[in-house]
């Protein structure tokens, strides 16, 4: 007699669609809960210091040291990954410490100079531009908030402008604004055809050398004389950024102020090893090697001091630091040097200057938002 089979049971599965949209939404909301807690303590600082800002607004003298006080971290910090960020990255086994005592002293040095030099102006004459040359007597809540929006962007590792999101807040006009702008695209030309000449002659040379074992003691000497350099020659650009909240000429007190700001939010900077923004540099190709971040520094330096002596008129360096490291990554890949694909080191360049774009849209909306006569000019008013 014949016997039937096993009766099989059906299986009822869930269609792919609704399983993959469940998967991918549990995913998203993991990832904002695990980003939310990872960021807990910024964002409540961040909360606070935008009602800090709020409350202080109406008062001049006090919103001027308090934007002041933000803008001296949130410059140097986004700003650290074109000064002393190569330096950071090829002294990782040096004390902290000692390489905020460095930097620092050359920052007060640099300061002074400046301060002795031109009647209590901190900012090498950058401020003494047309458009910038008042002291601000009033402020607006995005004026003083900008830095706050400066460290959000930093901390999404954004290398954003910190000459447009800060100067051109306080712009009289948007021909005060489109005249950095000039400058800086100029600039970020001139870096990147002087890094992909530079680097697509030496940097066979380079490789070869640095493959012959590790750097003798002198070259870490040249390192530090061409890092504090540039570190010098960077304050002479962009102290402007964070002196434009203070008056045009200080007092003895007043730069006792401004250096003891800066000179702590320095010692934070360096105790945490730069802030996230320094993956721009780390993920670049060999820049922990003394010898290669000596190379950068100095063509960096030379570059930055030949746009100081062509006008007074502030620029953003982070575009020409950015164009600067786009120059070279190409020139390395095309000589083969790099570790990097060309088409992998143009997706890092688009990307960087991406950000940088961001960064200028962003400056420009909040000149527009939180200054009136800005607004005012560019709509024709």
């Amino acid at each position: 007699m014949a016997t039937s089979g096993p009766t099989l049971s059906p299986v009822v599965l869930p269609p792919a669609s609704s399983q993959t949209t469940a998967e991918v939404t549990s995913a998203s909301a993991g990832t904002f809960v695990t980003l939310i807690r990872e960021e807990r303590l910024f964002l409540m600082l961040m909360a606070l210091g935008f009602m800090a800002v709020g409350i202080v607004v109406e008062d001049a003298s006090i919103a001027r040291w308090l934007g002041f006080a933000l803008a001296g971290y949130s410059a140097v910090a986004n700003d650290s990954i074109q000064t002393i960020g190569t330096f950071i990255a090829s002294n990782r086994n040096k004390p902290w410490w000692m390489l905020w005592l460095f930097m620092g002293g050359i920052f007060v040095a640099t300061t002074l100079y400046s301060w002795f030099s031109y009647g209590g102006d901190v900012s090498h004459q950058r401020l003494a531009s047309k458009g910038f040359d008042q002291t601000p007597m009033n402020f607006t809540y995005l004026q003083v908030a900008a830095p706050l929006v400066l460290m959000m962007l930093t901390r999404m590792r954004m290398p954003v402008s910190t000459t447009f999101m800060l100067l051109t807040c306080f712009a009289a006009q948007p021909g005060d604004v489109w005249g950095v702008v000039s400058k800086s695209l100029i600039g970020y030309v001139a870096a990147f055809a002087t890094a992909i000449a530079v680097w697509y002659a030496v940097s066979n040379v380079v490789h070869r050398y640095e493959q012959r074992g590790p750097a003798h003691a002198s070259w870490r000497i040249f390192q530090w004389f061409t890092s504090g350099t540039l570190w010098a020659v960077w304050l002479m650009q962009d102290a402007a950024n964070i002196a434009v909240f203070l008056p045009r000429s200080l007092s003895v007190l007043e730069l006792l102020g401004y250096l003891g700001v800066v000179v702590v939010g320095l010692a934070f900077l360096f105790r945490v090893g730069g802030e996230r923004v320094q993956k721009v540099v780390d993920e670049k190709s060999r820049v922990t090697d003394v010898r290669s971040a000596t190379v950068i520094d100095l063509v960096y330096a030379i570059i930055l001091y030949f746009f100081k002596e062509v006008s007074n008129l502030p620029m953003s360096t982070t575009w020409v630091f950015v164009g600067l490291l786009a120059g070279r990554e190409l020139a390395m890949s095309l000589r083969g040097v790099s570790g990097h694909r060309f088409r992998f080191a143009a997706r890092m360049m688009g990307k960087d200057l991406l950000f940088v774009t961001i960064g200028l849209i962003v400056s420009v909306l909040m000149a527009a938002a939180g200054n009136p006569q800005f607004l005012a000019s560019l709509l024709g008013g």
